[in-house]
């Protein structure tokens, strides 16, 4: 069974994808939705790379003319009103305009891929000069996923349980080396503010988690700008 799975990958792409029901954490969308407020991101086109059910159209319809989702399967629910274009990510060049996007996201996709740099780069492409991308992903070094490493030699959104849909683990320096290896500028990191408390269902309040955002979020943001070629 397993070798009729890596005898297509196609399919195993997809059935990643449906594993993970294209759901997005609405802690996480909070944390796209910071980092654009922040930074007044606004313009024509938004491309959502990895959209899933297209949980980030809500957050952003209203600072863009256009959404475009991304992704191997078109999920129930999709927005009607939005744009979608299927595709593998891990089999190349996403099919979309190069420099066309005024912001391209990556919201919680990067670790289901075998090559997160070729991603990167894709995400790069697509963007205008002077556009934005963001990419979120499990944050390793929260306080929760150092524990569970600890005790069970896995990051915590890395266990047997996540896998396959959960392949490439990325440390925040990771993300900050594949930002400045692309080439993008006044890059940031950011984080979710929210996560639970090792061996319960509860959360910490979230003015503790501002205390200490790094060791108290279960997911981390990083955003860039690709440069003006006016200058």
């Amino acid at each position: 069974m397993a070798s009729s799975k890596m005898s297509n990958p196609a399919s195993t792409a997809e059935e990643r994808a449906r594993q993970s029901l294209g759901i997005s954490n609405q802690a996480i969308l909070a944390m796209v939705d910071r980092a654009m407020e922040r930074r007044q991101i606004s313009g024509g086109c938004i491309v959502d790379v990895g959209c899933g059910a297209g949980d980030l159209y809500p957050v952003v319809r209203s600072r863009f003319a256009q959404y475009i989702g991304v992704d191997v399967v078109r999920y129930d629910g999709f927005p009607e009103e939005a744009r979608f274009c299927r595709f593998d990510l891990d089999s190349g060049a996403i099919p979309l305009p190069e420099n066309s996007a005024d912001v391209v996201a990556a919201v919680e996709v990067i670790e289901h891929l075998e090559n997160p740099r070729a991603f990167a780069r894709q995400l790069i492409q697509i963007v205008k000069p002077g556009g934005w991308v963001i990419i979120t992903t499990p944050n390793q070094l929260s306080l929760l996923s150092l524990l569970t490493l600890m005790v069970r030699h896995r990051f915590q959104a890395f266990q047997d349980v996540h896998y396959p849909t959960h392949l490439t683990a990325l440390l925040e320096v990771d993300l900050r080396r594949i930002a400045g290896e692309c080439g993008l500028e006044q890059t940031q990191i950011e984080y979710s503010l929210t996560s639970r408390i090792p061996g319960t269902r509860y959360h910490y309040p979230r003015a503790l988690s501002r205390g200490f955002p790094r060791a108290l979020s279960e997911n981390v943001l990083v955003v860039g700008r690709k440069p003006d070629s006016r200058g």
